[in-house]
């Protein structure tokens, strides 16, 4: 192709960014890879909401999140989406999703020392108007390595600890 081509061939992805910017910290690579799966659970809930019509994932479970708010099914599909992409990253210690009541302990095989605080698919509610929708996610380092009386202690901590 020609330098005039109507596309670009050579895009600065999220992924890409997030790669670049891993190289450059020199660090474990444990966020990164973190980032990575988050990023590819939140492509595939963006497949399936555009998908949803046709494999009728449109309307209600029959279920109340902890919130209060009727869940849908596009909500259990996203959650499972994003719970099982971060737990497989083994970059994570405790999940806090608005779709549980509890928190999630990674299994010591799979842990990681970061804990995830999310929403994998805000808006849900109003997605049969086409209204907008996204996934919102906090990333902290776990507080404290030491055997703790609260499961939620390395959870409950300023917002200054964040990623």
């Amino acid at each position: 192709m020609s330098d005039r081509s109507p596309f670009k061939t050579d895009m600065l992805t999220l992924t890409h960014y997030v790669m670049e910017k891993g190289r450059q910290a020199k660090g474990t690579g444990e966020l990164t890879q973190l980032l990575n799966s988050m990023l590819t659970a939140i492509k595939a809930i963006s497949s399936a909401v555009r998908k949803a019509g046709l494999a009728n994932l449109y309307g209600i479970a029959g279920s109340m999140n902890v919130t209060g708010d009727e869940v849908k099914k596009l909500d259990v599909l996203s959650n499972s989406l994003v719970i099982n992409m971060l737990q497989s990253s083994y970059s994570t210690c405790i999940l806090v999703s608005e779709e549980n009541k509890e928190a999630i302990i990674t299994s010591k095989d799979r842990r990681g020392k970061y804990v995830v605080c999310f929403d994998p698919l805000d808006g849900s509610s109003n997605i049969d108007c086409l209204a907008s929708i996204g996934t919102i996610f906090a990333i902290y380092r776990k507080v404290s390595r030491q055997a703790n009386t609260s499961r939620l202690l390395p959870v409950v901590v300023s917002g200054r600890y964040l990623g």
